[in-house]
């Protein structure tokens, strides 16, 4: 979680992202500034890995991850990848180097992708 000077750096008063948000390994730019909307959800997002590892189904290692941007179409990412499904859910990586998961988004739910503030950078 972003301490609370952070989070204000971060988060605009209308609750939307100031920064761009970036890949943290490749600087590859997710979400231009304004783009989505903070939401505090609890969300199991497995371990930093390359994509193919995050679709073969097994029980990974994780973080509990409460701090997200909450984007409502998928084509408002300026770069961003979906792993395979891995049950009613796709993981969110960078399109650009793979690594992930940056984010979460529920098949059930087709206007919520969640990218987490602490898998990615903001400039």
């Amino acid at each position: 979680m972003e301490p609370a000077e952070q989070l204000s750096e971060l988060v605009s008063a209308e609750g939307r992202n100031r920064k761009a948000v970036l890949c943290q390994r490749c600087g590859s730019r997710v979400l231009q500034p304004g783009a989505a909307l903070f939401s505090r959800r609890q969300l199991f997002l497995p371990s930093m890995r390359k994509k193919p590892a995050l679709a073969d189904g097994s029980n990974p290692d994780g973080d509990l991850l409460q701090d997200h941007w909450l984007v409502n179409d998928m084509f408002t990412f300026e770069n961003v990848g979906f792993t395979k499904d891995v049950g009613n859910i796709k993981f969110l990586v960078c399109a650009d180097c793979e690594i992930g998961p940056i984010g979460w988004h529920c098949l059930d739910d087709k206007n919520s992708f969640y990218v987490a503030l602490e898998r990615v950078s903001h400039e």
